[in-house]
Formats: structure tokens, C-alpha cells, sequence
């Protein structure tokens, strides 16, 4: 069987990856062989694709910010496209990647409408709500959609969609975490040192606008709090050079980490951190945060005062349960010193670190049961067995 996936940003390449390898597994059970085709990254190379571009670098939020990756989108996009006029698979899975994807399932629709389009983790048109046109293609190309959330399910079922609830595929990542005490340990970190995740960039716009306001936070608390140390994940190895030189100007007690993040996030005491799929992962494992986003003045402007866009929340912990579970801070709150009043609240007042806990729970029950990867696959294989 031949599948060709489409992902793009380090988010996408993570989910690739895990699906990849759970279709992997159902196909084996099947007796049949597997041969995917990808846009994707590293970790989606890893478990086993043919990668045809590196799309875990290509990404942006905004306006001005996605201008230098307009040009690579779309060369992905054509390379992706006249690949599959020669070479069309048995099925594609879009994943999330919403430019490319909306152009590459429309041209499968038109060109060779025997072959199934599943879209796994859709656009969060049902968070935006900005463009009921661009909902529209995409129900209007799908045969099957696998949501992951409740709320993405009902929003795409309502316009039309064929849709498949399956939970979040974190739940499936998180299940195999070490336990905290583990963690610790592996990493060499003594009982009572605190441990701080700084989640500053996944994207090349996020070391600009993020990694400076929340290293200046990371230096307020260094000089309150002296046992803190700070864990920096690497989302991208391209970002090491430009987390290390932020360090030493900000002269932090910091370790930088390429392949650990599971463990960081399963030994930190607290994350301040970029909003994202990763606000889920820290919150399934537990960790305490605070979310901070800033986009060039501009984009904010005219999200504001031209798109009226109106976002309940920027944090997907929140957005599942549609009130603040963890407190965000965006664009002119983002600030190092509102970055560190929050953490320092969150780390020493126990009562407001207990409710954090409390609420976690009531969020993993929106996530789903444990082997979501795996009935995402069964859902997408069923498409031509």
C-alpha cells in the first residue's frame, strides 16, 4: 500500500511520525507492505517515510512573519503536486499544514478523485472562524476527517464533513514518559534544585519576538530564585547557536538539550513556554506554565482592526475546555516582568498550583483514551481495505 502524508512545522513532523509508525503496526497485523511518501521532517524520516521536502522548518503565524516562507511553501507545494501527477497513491493524509494541504487536496480531488483525502489534525478553522470559504474546500476535497478534538469534530461535522472523533495523539506519547523521579535523575538534577522549561521557539520568528522577553524573565527569577536552573529543548538544531548566545548575554544558569525533551518536561518543576502543542504535552505530564505569544506589531494591528479576529484563547489547554486553565500572556502583556509575576505565583503558592492540577484533569478527559494513534490509522487503512 502506498501513502503519501503532507505535514509541515515541527508540530506536524511529531504527528507524522507517531501515525507513521502506528500504520506501521496496523498494516503488519494485515499482512500488507507499507511505503509512504512524505513532506515532512526528521522524525517522520526516522519512523520510516521517504521524505520528498523538509517542511519541519517551513512555518509562521502572521502576516509579515510568513513572508519569507511564501516563496518555499509554494515550492513544496509544486514539487509535492507533480510528484503525485506521476505517482499517485492509494491514499493521502494531509496533517494539519494549511496552505499547502488545501492546495494539494483540491488538486487530488480534481485530477484523481479515486484517491481518498483523509485530513488528520484539519486547520483550527473552528477556532479562527475566519474564512467559512476556505471550511468549505476543505470539507469539499475530504472523504474521511480524524479530529482530535471535541470541539473540531462538532465545528466540521456541522459544515458538512465526514468526521471521525480519535483523541489527541499526545495521550499516546505522554502514556510512555518517564516518571518524574526517573527523569530527574537521568538528567542529574538534585531534589532541591528548581527546574524551569523555557519553550522559547519552534518557529525562526519566535527566537525574535519570544526568546528575548522570556530570557529577561528567566534572569528576574534567576536573581530571586539562585537554586533555579534552566531547561532549554531544541525543537530545531538550526536554533542552537542563537539559545546559546542568548545564555551567555543573559548570563543563565541554562542547559540546552537536542534529544531529551520528554525527560525535561517530565522532571521541570514549572515551563514558561510558547503557546502550542506543547502546552498540552507539559500539561498531560503535569507541569505547571505560564503561556506567552507575541507577532510583529503590524499583524496584531490588522488582526485587530481589519480582521476583527476574535480568539477565545491561544493556548490549546485552554481552548479545549473554553476558560483559562493556565494563564496567557500575548502581545503588550508579554512582558518579561508579567512573565515572572505569574511564574513566581504559580511556583510558590500551592493553592493556585493544586487548581492547575484539578483543571489538567477535567482537560485530559476532552483528549481521549489511551491508542489514538492506532485508531487513526485503523480509520485511515478502512479507506481502501
Amino acid at each position: 500500500m502506498r501513502i503519501f502524508i503532507s505535514t509541515g512545522e515541527v508540530s506536524g513532523d511529531l504527528q507524522g511520525a507517531l501515525l507513521i509508525t502506528a500504520l506501521q503496526r496496523q498494516v503488519m497485523t494485515r499482512g500488507l507492505q507499507l511505503e509512504i511518501v512524505a513532506l515532512g521532517g526528521d522524525k517522520m524520516a526516522a519512523a520510516g517515510a521517504t521524505i520528498l521536502g523538509d517542511t519541519s522548518g517551513i512555518g509562521s503565524m502572521g502576516i509579515i512573519e510568513a513572508l519569507p516562507y511564501f516563496i518555499p511553501t509554494i515550492q513544496v507545494q509544486r514539487r509535492a503536486i507533480a510528484y503525485l501527477k506521476q505517482n499517485p497513491p492509494d491514499l493521502i493524509v494531509l496533517i494539519d499544514y494549511m496552505t499547502p494541504n488545501i492546495g494539494i487536496g483540491s488538486y487530488m480531488h480534481e485530477h484523481f478523485p479515486n484517491v481518498p483525502v483523509v485530513y488528520y489534525i484539519a486547520p483550527q478553522e473552528w477556532v479562527w472562524s475566519l474564512s467559512f470559504e476556505r471550511t468549505k474546500r476543505i470539507v469539499s476535497f475530504t472523504d474521511k476527517l480524524l479530529a482530535i478534538f471535541p470541539e473540531e469534530a462538532r465545528y466540521y461535522q456541522e459544515k458538512g464533513a465526514r468526521v471521525h472523533w480519535v483523541g489527541h495523539p499526545l495521550v499516546d506519547k505522554v502514556a510512555n514518559a518517564p516518571t518524574r523521579e526517573a527523569a530527574r535523575t537521568s538528567l542529574g538534577i538534585k531534589p532541591e534544585q528548581i527546574a524551569i522549561a523555557l519553550l522559547t521557539a519552534s518557529r525562526h520568528q519566535e527566537l525574535k519576538y519570544l526568546l528575548p522577553v522570556i530570557f529577561q524573565a528567566a534572569q528576574n527569577l534567576q536573581s530571586k530564585l539562585p537554586e533555579v536552573h534552566f531547561w532549554i529543548p531544541l525543537s530545531l538544531e538550526i536554533f542552537r547557536d542563537k539559545i546559546e548566545k542568548g545564555i551567555q548575554h543573559y548570563a543563565l544558569q541554562a542547559t540546552v538539550v537536542s534529544d531529551q525533551k520528554q525527560e525535561v518536561f517530565a522532571a521541570v518543576d514549572f515551563a514558561i513556554t510558547k503557546s502550542g502543542t506543547v502546552n498540552l504535552e507539559l500539561a498531560l505530564l503535569n507541569v505547571p506554565q505560564v503561556v506567552v505569544y507575541r507577532l510583529s506589531p503590524f499583524t496584531a494591528w490588522v488582526g485587530r482592526n481589519i480582521l476583527k479576529g476574535s480568539i477565545p484563547f491561544a493556548s490549546p489547554v485552554n481552548l479545549v475546555v473554553m476558560r483559562e486553565i493556565v494563564p496567557e500572556l500575548l502581545q503588550e502583556q508579554a512582558t518579561a516582568e508579567n512573565i515572572t509575576q505569574a511564574t513566581m505565583e504559580l511556583l510558590l503558592n500551592h493553592e493556585k498550583k493544586q487548581k492547575t492540577l484539578e483543571d489538567y484533569q477535567e482537560m485530559r478527559e476532552y483528549l481521549g483514551e489511551l491508542g489514538v494513534c492506532d485508531r487513526a490509522a485503523k480509520e485511515i487503512l478502512e479507506m481502501k481495505i
